[in-house]
């Protein structure tokens, strides 16, 4: 936080931060639709310090206004032990419903999870396929992106520590692309990438037209032009070979 003040900036991408909140905060709302209305009409005394811990998690979501969705994970606990408290003090009818509510909602995220296409993912094997097939094992790589999961899918070494495009850029701020760049990075780490990256066999271009795109990115470009010549793509990603 203290490293790159852009991070935490919401200069540029309100709207896009404002909906990503709104979004969440209603997923998280929806799968606790069963237990909101008894834990508010709970009267029970010894649930300052679970209201207490409540509270500071949401205040730790809302920390650096960025509404991820895995943040809202750490209102769960309170809001589960809260819960309990409320349903052991409910008539029975009262209980029935909240049960079956939760059970609804239950049934719809695992349906969810099931049927929703995985389309990064899916997209990231592929890389890693095309990152494996042109490259031998001990040859280290780089892939100008957000999926570091691909080094790993791919067997193939990161050629730098930075193993994605988050800290150079401040894309992982979550913005759009409003304080996104070279400039907005975290200082000092540009001098390092520069030094590692050179080591890379294979670049493979994972910017997709997002706002890191060599063309908006200079340290990268010079390095591609430097050092590298395109030899094709998978699935929108450019694949960059060492130039002999």
């Amino acid at each position: 936080m203290t490293g790159s003040g852009a991070y935490a900036t919401l200069t540029g991408s309100e709207l896009h931060v404002l909906a990503r909140g709104l979004v969440n905060t209603g997923i998280v709302a929806v799968a606790c639709a069963g237990l909101i209305a008894p834990v508010v009409r709970a009267r029970r005394a010894p649930t300052a310090d679970l209201w207490l811990w409540l509270l500071a998690s949401a205040a730790a979501v809302l920390l650096g206004l960025h509404f991820f969705g895995h943040y809202y994970l750490q209102l769960l606990p309170p809001a589960a032990l809260l819960a309990t408290g409320a349903l052991r003090a409910l008539p029975y009818d009262r209980t029935i419903t909240a049960l079956l509510t939760s059970a609804c909602a239950c049934a719809l995220f695992l349906t969810w999870g099931v049927l929703a296409p995985r389309t990064d993912l899916d997209h990231a094997r592929r890389v890693a396929q095309a990152v494996s097939s042109r490259t031998p094992p001990d040859d280290p790589v780089l892939i100008w992106g957000m999926h570091p999961e691909t080094y790993w899918l791919a067997d193939r070494a990161p050629a730098t520590r930075y193993l994605t495009a988050g800290l150079l850029t401040n894309y992982s701020g979550g913005r759009d692309g409003g304080r996104v760049g070279e400039r907005y990075a975290v200082r000092g780490t540009w001098t390092v990438f520069r030094r590692e990256a050179v080591s890379a066999a294979l670049v493979v271009d994972d910017s997709r037209g997002k706002p890191y795109a060599p063309e908006r990115v200079r340290g990268l470009r010079r390095l591609l032009a430097a050092g590298y010549e395109e030899v094709g793509t998978v699935d929108g990603a450019v694949l960059y070979v060492k130039r002999r």
